[in-house]
């Protein structure tokens, strides 16, 4: 088993689950980053985005507006079904290019989409679940970003439930109330057991 997928809600603590996998030896392939990749200044993904939604997307800068875009997908779901099929393709075809770099190593593909993708199940043998209440992704986002709470709780609206994540699970990691290096430890029992003949690096 090499190709893990690693899924969770914003503010859920995925990122730091992602790091103590590759702290163990995994190969990280983080679409997020991708994405944000691909939106920055000379991005691959800026003509079609500005051909699809028009010139003013793009900031003073030469990078995607991110909030713009965002409350544009948010506002209007055929929008946000544009963006996604701009995007999605060039991030699959990205992360695969990132993953036969690998070599022999597990693969973790950080995927927050991973239960509403059609296609992502099917690339992973194994998928992991960060979870937490509502409540606690509120209070972490707010706290991280300075967001507001409605901001936040419009985000989670437009992901997958924490019902539906768990319904395709392997495995949850439920992180609410735990130290990091509780959280850690977890994480360390459930690579010992997916990955008992790879070593720790």
């Amino acid at each position: 088993m090499r190709r893990i997928g690693l899924t969770g809600g914003i503010g859920s603590g995925k990122s730091t689950v992602a790091r103590t996998l590759v702290a163990c030896g995994a190969v990280l392939v983080d679409t997020d980053a991708i994405a944000r990749s691909l939106t920055l200044p000379g991005g691959a993904a800026l003509p079609a985005l500005a051909a699809t939604f028009g010139a003013d997307i793009i900031a003073a800068d030469g990078a995607l507006d991110r909030d713009r875009m965002r409350r544009i997908a948010f506002d209007d779901p055929r929008a946000r079904l544009r963006l996604e099929a701009v995007l999605h393709p060039l991030i699959g075809a990205e992360a695969a290019r990132q993953a036969a770099m690998a070599d022999d190593a597990p693969i973790v593909f950080d995927v927050p989409l991973l239960v509403e993708s059609r296609h992502w199940r099917s690339r992973v043998e194994r998928v992991l679940v960060v979870d937490c209440s509502e409540r606690a992704q509120v209070e972490r986002v707010v706290e991280r970003s300075g967001w507001s709470e409605d901001a936040v709780r419009r985000v989670i609206s437009q992901q997958a439930s924490r019902a539906q994540r768990r319904a395709v699970a392997d495995a949850v990691i439920f992180n609410e109330g735990l130290t990091l290096e509780a959280l850690q430890a977890e994480v360390l029992a459930l690579w010992a057991l997916w990955m008992p003949s790879v070593p720790r690096a």
